[in-house]
């Protein structure tokens, strides 16, 4: 009995969590990978098809899990070239939903990007792409560069970082689900960020996007602690049930958490009441293989 009155009370807070979330006026912010948003080989109704656009399916149920969410920034993964995104955002201003800022980072892979929609263009936009790592013998770019974004009220600055690392597909053999690969493409995102952030216990910024990894890996952990720096830390998020997956791999028919928002020290103490949440709405399943991350921080809004 004492048990279930314990779930009882957890399951009331957890709610009690996503409302204030849900109700907050702060700076929300949000991290979607929205599968293959372009032109790509996939299965269409049981046939194998080239070069086939995402459909418009999902695309419309992509558009309403955005309108449910209603960031004021949205940092996108697997977003195609500049019209894919304009075409997005287009068919959400004519739902209601528009963002007055867009963009697409242009790193390495010419197929899947990182982009970003925004209620209010950021004070200051890079695009680091000249990222690399050695990997074996030789050097390589990061695939999707580092997306970084810096929001000014008074004299502080906020900064969002948005990643999206090196899938586990491989052709590699020596690197068995691209671990090495991962690894060094985050080292080489934490450092640049370090470059940047040179005292995370002051500075404020997120790191958000989808990983590839879980909490432990090697990956994950270079974005958290570097010698005795600690960098940033990963805001627990989950959904209505409680539960945390962010990505459903259909073909095993697995779930994984490799989505993530990360703060810096400095910034935990504006993350609001529910701190972040694993959105879970009706049309989620329908508009992506992973489910989109969502924080809102004590920080002027986007003007809503």
């Amino acid at each position: 009995m004492k048990g279930l009155v314990g779930a009882r009370w957890k399951r009331i807070l957890f709610l009690a969590a996503v409302l204030s979330l849900e109700d907050a006026n702060g700076f929300t912010v949000a991290t979607y990978n929205v599968e293959n948003y372009t032109l790509a080989d996939r299965v269409v109704e049981g046939t194998y098809r080239r070069s086939y656009p995402k459909s418009e399916d999902a695309k419309s149920a992509l558009r309403r899990v955005l309108r449910a969410i209603d960031a004021d920034v949205v940092v996108l993964q697997e977003m195609g070239s500049r019209p894919f995104l304009e075409e997005l955002r287009d068919d959400l201003a004519s739902e209601g939903l528009k963002y007055s800022f867009a963009h697409v980072v242009s790193a390495a892979d010419n197929d899947r990007h990182l982009a970003v929609l925004a209620r209010i263009a950021p004070d200051t936009l890079s695009d680091h792409t000249d990222l690399a790592l050695k990997y074996f013998d030789r050097r390589e770019p990061v695939k999707r560069g580092l997306l970084q974004l810096d929001f000014r009220s008074g004299l502080r600055r906020l900064t969002l970082y948005g990643v999206h690392l090196k899938s586990r597909l491989t052709e590699v053999p020596e690197d068995p689900e691209s671990e090495r690969r991962r690894v060094g493409e985050a080292t080489a995102i934490r450092n640049r960020i370090l470059e940047i952030e040179t005292d995370p216990q002051r500075d404020l910024f997120l790191i958000v996007g989808d990983f590839n990894d879980h909490k432990a890996s090697r990956a994950v952990r270079a974005f958290l602690q570097r010698g005795k720096t600690v960098i940033s830390e990963i805001v627990p998020a989950a959904d209505r049930n409680g539960d945390r997956w962010t990505y459903h791999f259909e073909k095993q028919d697995t779930y994984d958490r490799v989505d993530l928002v990360l703060a810096s020290p400095a910034l935990k103490a504006r993350i609001l009441p529910g701190a972040a949440r694993v959105w879970d709405g009706p049309d989620v399943a329908a508009a992506s293989d992973h489910r989109p991350v969502v924080i809102s921080i004590d920080w002027p809004s986007a003007g809503k």
